[in-house]
């Protein structure tokens, strides 16, 4: 934990440093909210859909949120032609799976983007993470039917066949490669009552992996700095309109000393998952 604590800390002071851009082919419902956030944690936000510049544009960030919340087929045909273009040239890519399983558009989406941009972290709740692994439907919306703790070994399964590095949100976040696994417990209730709060989380990631190659550290450090200022947001705000403004507020104003005291970071180290028990929990999921 204080290995993690300190690489959060370290990883906060660093992308206020380097201020990386980070190119998010994001919803439309989170878009401005996700770019002040960016803002605010010190990364310099942009946000191009456009099939003409999406490749340009990728080849000058220093990470790639590819959120499938609102598509449309030109929005496919971008994410994956920046996708592309980011795995040629070694830029992190971060799938948030918005809705997966809810439709067959948005499960057999995600697919495709992970087949063919081979992303760094694939960020979704528990629901969305279950139908990756699934061809069924498993959830309602952008909600979860399914507690962390239902999808974990899905989690490190999934991690270990794509060889990425898989994060679920909830209550307690668990984040996984398949052999190493967190949970980050920071965070507030009152998170699930703004939409694009887990959006933003993901795009929280996609700014750390601009500056840590360590995916898993990454990932994991972002969360906890995500959720910390959560937590410092309900301190002063009473309701959801605003906690999100607080929000902004606590992402500019924690202090990488202060997410280092407060971070609640636990890792653990995993035995491999075999593969003839994935199948097992495939077939159960």
């Amino acid at each position: 934990m204080d290995a993690l604590a300190r690489a959060a800390a370290q990883n906060l002071a660093t992308l206020r440093a380097k201020t990386p851009l980070v190119h998010n082919i994001t919803n439309l419902v989170v878009m401005n909210y996700t770019a002040n956030a960016l803002l605010a944690m010190g990364a310099s936000p942009v946000m191009a859909h456009a099939l003409e510049e999406v490749a340009e544009m990728t080849a000058l960030a220093g990470a790639l949120v590819l959120n499938i919340g609102t598509l449309a087929p030109e929005w496919v045909e971008s994410m994956l032609k920046a996708g592309q273009k980011a795995l040629q040239l070694g830029i992190p890519v971060i799938l948030d799976p918005v809705g997966s399983g809810a439709t067959s558009l948005r499960t057999r989406t995600a697919g495709r983007i992970i087949a063919q941009a081979r992303p760094a972290v694939v960020r979704g709740n528990a629901s969305e993470i279950l139908s990756l692994r699934q061809a069924g439907p498993g959830a309602r919306g952008v909600d979860s039917r399914h507690g962390v703790d239902q999808a974990a070994e899905a989690a490190r399964c999934l991690a270990a066949e794509l060889t990425c590095v898989v994060a679920i949100t909830g209550p307690v976040d668990f984040v996984t490669d398949g052999r190493r696994s967190v949970r980050v417990a920071n965070g507030h209730p009152l998170m699930g009552r703004v939409t694009g709060t887990g959006c933003t989380a993901t795009a929280a990631i996609a700014a750390f992996l601009a500056v840590d190659p360590d995916a898993l550290r990454a990932a994991a450090t972002a969360l906890a700095y995500f959720g910390l200022a959560g937590e410092t947001a309900a301190r002063s705000a009473a309701a959801p309109g605003s906690f999100m403004i607080a929000m902004l507020d606590a992402l500019y104003t924690i202090t990488p000393e202060q997410l280092q005291a407060g971070c609640r970071i636990e890792e653990t180290a995993d035995e491999p998952p075999a593969q003839a028990a994935c199948h097992a929990a495939k077939d159960k999921e």
